[in-house]
């Protein structure tokens, strides 16, 4: 049979149906709608092309452009080794004939979805006392390892504890004293108020009123990149962000080959809510990179109106642009002139060999206040401290 063609016969139904639990512990949100619809979409086009059936599934399980990569690893794992599916689910398999073009690298949530599952004994499920001690030690060192994992390498259990942590998140803000002045508090005797209140009511003052500076958050603009190196990292901030609070002072924006503003899309109670408007705005998530361009953008539409009160900016990137660095380091020179700071937040610090070598980082460096990592839950941690100490 030719290379990409499929033998056997296997019991299809049951097989889709393992297939689409399989996608749906990798994170993918599916259920029982979308399974009935991939078995109506395989009857459609059969199954004797392999291009064919990857097509068929893939229109009716993937609903957004980041699930693409997700979907693919795990149809190749699935249906290139029927001895994985047997020990994991017990069921007769169709057989694929040929090899695949190359050997496309697994990502732990996949690897984690085909993972055989075992049941426990019912000893294990009720552990004597001293077995309780031991686990509970080893809970505080799961924790400890959270904090330093990779959010590229995080399985959906642990992107799932990840979340929790990221919304109990208290960002240590402190609160920027302005010019202005409110009625109330300790703070100096306001005369005016007093010569008002003296004049309307007639004889001795009961108390005398006070005024005091008015405080407001810091605000902030996150500029976050999406490209395809950057879209996972880009979204786990994007929680660390709606965590925030949906405030005026806080505003976000995405950019790939285009600019995107989806402040609105955060102010949404729910996270879930939040993410899901994110991914209905935004057209090019997973694409190019264009980040000089994007900033002139940013500077034409947006820099005067959110800039003007010198906000902290937040450049979320890799820096590996694909236009002109000159472009660029234009763009970060303004950018800086008219922001309090500058926090360039960097995946690739997690190497301890980083150099800047591309173009885009040297043009981009000269212009930060401070070059941090993004890449698990200890950085973002190391985030809030820096955006605490900068806040006044």
């Amino acid at each position: 049979m030719t290379d990409g063609t499929f033998e056997g016969d296997g019991r299809l139904a049951e097989n889709v149906m393992h297939f689409a639990r399989v996608l749906r512990i990798a994170g993918l949100p599916i259920g029982p709608a979308h399974a009935a619809d991939a078995l109506m979409a395989v009857s459609l086009v059969g199954v004797a092309r392999r291009d064919d059936w990857h097509a068929a599934l893939a229109s009716v399980l993937v609903t957004r452009r980041d699930q693409q990569a997700i979907f693919d690893q795990a149809f190749a794992v699935f249906w290139r080794d029927p001895d994985l599916l047997a020990r994991a689910a017990r069921l007769p398999l169709p057989k694929i004939a040929g090899r695949l073009a190359g050997d496309l690298p697994v990502s732990p949530r996949v690897s984690h979805a085909l993972a055989p599952r075992a049941s426990q004994p019912d000893a294990a499920r009720t552990p004597s006392p001293r077995r309780t001690e031991f686990e509970a030690m080893a809970t505080f060192s799961e924790r400890e390892r959270l904090m330093t994992r990779d959010f590229e390498q995080m399985t959906p259990q642990e992107w799932a504890e990840a979340r929790r942590w990221i919304a109990r998140f208290a960002m240590p803000f402190r609160e920027i004293v302005t010019r202005r002045w409110q009625a109330g508090g300790r703070g100096r005797i306001d005369l005016r108020a007093a010569l008002r209140e003296r004049l309307r009511q007639g004889g001795e003052l009961q108390r005398l009123p006070h005024r005091q500076r008015v405080r407001r958050p810091p605000p902030i603009v996150a500029l976050c990149d999406i490209s395809g190196s950057m879209h996972r990292y880009t979204r786990v901030l994007l929680h660390f962000l709606h965590a925030l609070g949906r405030r005026e002072s806080l505003s976000v924006f995405l950019f790939g080959t285009r600019l995107t503003d989806v402040t609105r899309c955060l102010r949404a109670r729910d996270v879930d809510d939040a993410m899901r408007a994110v991914a209905r705005a935004v057209p090019d998530w997973s694409g190019g990179t264009r980040i000089g361009p994007c900033l002139q953008t940013f500077h034409r539409q947006w820099a005067r109106r959110l800039l003007a009160r010198r906000a902290a900016v937040l450049l979320v990137t890799d820096g590996l642009d694909r236009g002109d660095p000159a472009v660029l380091g234009e763009a970060m020179a303004r950018l800086r002139l008219c922001s309090r700071q500058i926090l360039w937040l960097n995946p690739l610090l997690r190497y301890a060999g980083f150099a800047p070598k591309a173009g885009g980082v040297r043009a981009m460096l000269p212009w930060v206040d401070r070059h941090l990592p993004v890449h698990d839950l200890a950085s973002l941690a190391q985030l809030s401290q820096a955006l605490g100490r900068h806040a006044c």
